[in-house]
């Protein structure tokens, strides 16, 4: 995440209904007051910080948290691990640590961050065909936490994901096995260690993941949501909602105004009106696909400024390639495309498309966690397409990893397989393909380059996995008719983050909150002085918790 658009800190107006609010410099904010020289002097608002220097960052955040807590108030920081948490007789809870100390409370707070989950299902079969036949297989983890010794140098490996997941393995993989990446002038070259497996990588999309933006808009932002009113979409509804029929259009308006609104704005000369005019005529036409066709055209100067979200999505649709060698050029052009696309102020636009995305994204979870969508529409569309759209419009990594791809896909190390990607385990080998490139590789090591998803019933956190066998914490799921949708994620009350059982009973001293729960969004960072869903979510969760406590006295 770039420097500027990151802050824990409370907004500048906040929903807190008690409390204070304690705005808090952004980390870009932060660096010029506590960063070391070198820091002040080359970190600027689009630079991607470290993970070490985020660490400190939070780390500050933390502290002074800590130092500003009120009058009367004990802060106790244990550093060992919470296995278990039980209720007293007359409600106390009692949470027991691993070094076999004890704690009692009124309230207890989970926030167990995302959770390691045991290997079953798709990924235990491949686990134990690799065991067979003396393969490796890497099932989805954490890059930096796995144990990539076993990755052969030298040999293909087979790689499912082109995410951010994929990015750090990549580098991982070549540059933290010696080798290294050289400025040319007008890019960057690989100079191989030696010890590099061959990287054949593909995913459902077959492109890797865009570099995130790195400039501000040009024109001012837009006022979001103008078009995705979650109360209203509600209200309109006949029955529980379908994502793609009930909620995707108007969030399809909210991305485009976003992304017109900025071109309009921002770049006067590529529009033949201002926004006095247009502002309306869009909004009349975001139900009338001819109106809103006629509308652009007239409206934009150069064709190629017009928006297209489903090609964002899936640049590489219906596309054939007449061998591997013609795919791989294919998605250079589109590496070189996609750094462009992230570093030249030209394109904001894109920026305020997904400010418009992220507005919509930021008020969805609610109508999830209130069980508004059907199971199937929950299941295949938020879950699944939405998701992925966020992820890969919201959440790409800093041009310079895409540089670094387009330097090992020259350089040979990765080969990209294509969209659709298929892996298959047959006569002890791992295979894979794609159905729009003929050919297909085989190799004696796969890995799954994904982070886990969630699951609180395979979860490998002792505290976690007890409480949803005791049946004191239960997975979120959702059914109707025949379908049936397993998320994974803890069940909690969307508003305050109350804990459910498995038969639906809410507990009073019991909350959760972060990524392992629905209510997902809780875990995420916000702009700086945004009044934003996480830091709604964090202050619902922390005034319900305090008023347990209260009442339990």
């Amino acid at each position: 995440t770039p420097c500027r658009p990151t802050s824990p800190c409370s907004p500048t107006t906040a929903s807190c209904a008690t409390g204070p609010i304690r705005p808090g410099p952004s980390l870009l904010d932060w660096i010029g007051r506590h960063g070391t020289e070198a820091e002040r002097q080359t970190i600027t608002r689009t630079s991607f910080p470290t993970r070490r220097l985020q660490s400190r960052y939070l780390t500050w955040v933390y502290e002074q948290a800590v130092a500003a807590l009120p009058a009367g108030s004990t802060f106790r920081f244990h550093q060992v691990r919470a296995v278990e948490l039980t209720e007293e007789p007359g409600g106390r809870q009692r949470v027991s640590m691993a070094d076999g100390r004890e704690l009692t409370a009124d309230v207890v707070v989970l926030a167990v961050g995302h959770q390691d989950v045991e290997v079953a299902g798709e990924h235990g079969r491949l686990a134990e065909f690799a065991a067979r036949h003396d393969l490796v297989f890497l099932p989805p983890g954490y890059a930096a936490d796995c144990d990539l010794s076993v990755v052969p140098a030298g040999e293909p490996v087979i790689v499912r994901g082109l995410g951010l997941a994929f990015m750090d393995l990549a580098v991982l993989l070549t540059e933290g096995r010696g080798g290294r990446f050289v400025e040319t002038g007008s890019g960057l070259r690989y100079e191989p260690g030696g010890q590099e497996p061959l990287l054949y990588a593909g995913s459902r999309r077959g492109v890797p993941y865009p570099p995130k933006l790195t400039f501000p808009l040009s024109g001012p932002p837009p006022a979001l949501p103008r078009f995705f009113d979650a109360a209203r979409i509600v209200a309109e509804a006949r029955g529980p909602l379908d994502f793609r029929r009930d909620v995707w259009p108007a969030i399809a308006a909210e991305v485009g105004w976003g992304y017109y609104h900025e071109l309009v704005t921002g770049h006067p000369d590529r529009v033949t009106v201002g926004l006095d005019e247009f502002a309306p005529a869009y909004a009349a036409a975001v139900h009338d696909p001819d109106r809103m066709r006629r509308l652009l055209a007239d409206t934009v100067v150069d064709p190629a400024d017009l928006f297209d979200i489903g090609r964002l999505d899936t640049p590489l649709l219906g596309e054939r390639f007449a061998d591997p060698a013609d795919l791989q050029a294919r998605i250079r052009d589109y590496l070189v495309s996609t750094v462009d696309r992230s570093e030249n102020p030209r394109n904001s636009p894109y920026l305020g498309a997904t400010f418009g995305l992220l507005s919509a994204f930021t008020a969805l979870p609610r109508l999830v966690a209130d069980g508004r969508f059907t199971a199937r529409s929950r299941a295949v569309d938020v879950d699944g397409w939405w998701a992925g759209l966020v992820n890969l419009v919201a959440n790409g990594p800093p041009p310079r990893r895409a540089r670094e791809l387009l330097a090992l896909s020259e350089a040979g190390v990765v080969r990209f397989v294509g969209p659709d990607m298929w892996v298959e385990a047959r006569e002890g080998r791992f295979a894979a393909g794609s159905p729009a490139v003929p050919g297909t590789v085989t190799a004696r090591a796969f890995v799954e380059s994904r982070l886990p998803v969630g699951s609180a019933p395979a979860s490998r956190d002792p505290l976690v996995r007890t409480l949803y066998e005791r049946g004191q914490l239960s997975e979120d799921v959702a059914a109707d008719g025949e379908f049936r949708h397993r998320t994974g994620l803890a069940a909690v009350d969307g508003q305050d983050g109350a804990v459910f059982d498995a038969v639906g009973r809410r507990h009073a001293r019991r909350f959760a909150i972060g990524p392992f729960t629905v209510a997902i969004a809780g875990g995420n960072f916000t702009r700086p002085g945004a009044n934003a869903l996480p830091s709604r979510i964090t202050d619902a969760v922390a005034r319900s918790a305090l008023r347990a406590a209260v009442s339990a006295e």
